[in-house]
């Protein structure tokens, strides 16, 4: 398998800059089995004897290299940003504590990990507090230390609610436009490309890792390679408080991710009672709406933070927002499920095919496009989500009724019932951000009416999507020259895609 991608430098490169950082630890933990070494590059090849000491390893080496970032994450999964960022930090804290994504990280935690990987998480958080302890001078918020696992969940636990929707969902509802609109596929856009063996000249299976993130912030890319003695062996991207990589390759196998726009997140109008406006009406009933103060506490100058309250509601359908258009309640699984950094850490130290979709099928990552490629001749996409088993008969792509149980979901679809392909004719798959009823040839292409309506998955190409399809030949060998002059492409294609039918302005 040869691997083509985005974020800087390959194996061939490590340079030993330094062994283990000999500072006394005050979590204890034994760095004596940890190596940290940088290449040409910069990036971190870390070294341990367990998989957490290797977590321990990579928190300090990204520490070292943007502790800054890494800070303001925890500091959101805390619920503490505006008592560094004022106003503007509490916006963030106001989101936070709507979807209680301390609360359910405290609650789901023991559940929703193995006690293996409680110990890769232990590493990592530990490896950010003895940091912060030896490098107190730049802590931005003192008080946040130490970070404990819990508040490294919650910080997963938000940034995939927010992947799903979530902060575009309470955006319209508090600006009156309630109607959640999903993201422009079109713009700047990730690319994922996978070549099967039998299509390539070498023989070996090509893979193209071209997701697009900004260069700095809480989703810029972090290149690092893991190493331990327990078999985890990876590098690729990770994004500021990640323990584990995301996307990348080990020594057999690995997968690139795109943003998918499927229906991952419904928005609720609940029936007040005009007479008492805590009240709801569902199927024939009052409900009381659950009421909570909350105290965000906001930064006015260095020397004086001021307590601001604010009130939040839960429904049965979710958290909920009481705006002066009425009640509205958020539902995503984002917040039912939190398992998903386990599941990229068992994607990373899979050993073959059967390994890392086993590992998919755990279904607690939430969302993303996922191409894959193995060096055993297997490729593979599947368009995940974590999407509600919805009651057909009602639009779930605006504004969902709240008055009845017929909306109110339950249950997820099973792995096997999303869009996915693994080898087909072509020999090869790809995605833009695109349609996943169009991820190979036009011959292998799935036939999007074989998926419930109510999974709303994109039916669209974007320019990308077309200009791959131009210069991908459906027969005949390529060359890795061929896969690279692919992969950094950037003509348009002959007939533009539009998000409207453009033609009615030259008719």
């Amino acid at each position: 398998m040869r691997i083509d991608h985005s974020f800087g430098s390959f194996l061939l490169f490590i340079v030993f800059l330094s062994s283990c950082n000999s500072v006394h630890q005050e979590s204890g933990w034994d760095s004596s089995q940890i190596q940290i070494a940088r290449d040409d590059f910069g990036v971190p090849h870390i070294f341990g004897k367990t998989d957490a000491d290797v977590a321990y390893g990579l928190a300090w080496a990204h520490a070292e290299d943007d502790f800054e970032t890494i800070q303001k994450t925890m500091l959101a999964g805390k619920a503490l940003v505006g008592r560094v960022y004022g106003e503007e930090g509490a916006a963030v804290d106001f989101f936070v504590q709507l979807l209680e994504t301390q609360k359910i990280a405290k609650e789901k935690y023991e559940s929703s990990f193995s006690a293996e990987f409680k110990k890769v998480l232990e590493g990592y958080a530990a490896g950010i507090n003895d940091y912060a302890l030896q490098h107190p001078k730049e802590m931005l918020y003192s008080r946040a230390f130490p970070v404990s696992t819990e508040d490294i969940a919650s910080a997963y636990i938000l940034s995939l609610a927010q992947m799903s929707g979530a902060d575009r969902a309470v955006q319209a509802t508090f600006s009156g436009e309630v109607t959640v609109l999903p993201p422009d596929p079109n713009p700047k856009g990730s690319n994922a490309i996978a070549i099967h063996s039998d299509r390539t000249e070498s023989g070996e299976s090509f893979l193209a890792i071209n997701s697009h993130q900004p260069l700095e912030g809480p989703v810029a890319w972090y290149e690092a390679h893991l190493h331990s003695e327990e078999g985890w062996n990876m590098l690729g991207g990770l994004f500021p408080g990640g323990a584990m990589i995301f996307h990348g390759v080990n020594e057999n196998l690995g997968w690139a991710h795109t943003v998918n726009f499927p229906d991952l997140l419904d928005l609720y109008q609940l029936q007040s009672n005009p007479e008492d406006p805590d009240q709801y009406y569902v199927d024939g009933e009052w409900l009381e709406l659950e009421e909570k103060t909350i105290w965000l506490k906001v930064k006015l100058w260095d020397w004086l933070t001021i307590p601001v309250p604010k009130t939040i509601w839960n429904s049965i359908y979710g958290p909920t927002l009481v705006t002066d258009q009425g009640a509205f309640s958020i539902r995503l699984g984002a917040l039912d499920r939190i398992g998903a950094p386990e599941q990229w850490w068992r994607m990373n130290k899979a050993k073959n095919f059967t390994e890392w979709k086993s590992a998919m099928e755990r279904m607690d990552l939430t969302s993303f496009n996922t191409v894959y490629a193995d060096k055993f001749d297997t490729i593979f996409y599947v368009s995940n989500g974590l999407l509600p088993i919805r009651k057909p008969g009602y639009d779930y792509t605006g504004t969902v009724p709240g008055n009845t149980r017929e909306t109110l979901w339950t249950a997820y679809h099973d792995f096997k019932d999303l869009p996915q392909q693994v080898n087909p004719k072509s020999g090869y798959l790809y995605n833009t951000n695109h349609s996943p009823f169009k991820a190979s040839s036009f011959s292998d292409n799935l036939n999007q009416n074989d998926f419930p309506s109510e999974m709303n998955f994109s039916k669209r190409d974007n320019n990308r999507s077309l200009r791959f399809r131009e210069i991908m030949p459906d027969s005949g060998k390529i060359s890795w020259e061929q896969f690279e002059q692919i992969k950094f492409d950037q003509k348009l294609p002959s007939q533009l895609a539009f998000r409207t039918n453009m033609q009615a302005l030259f008719s």
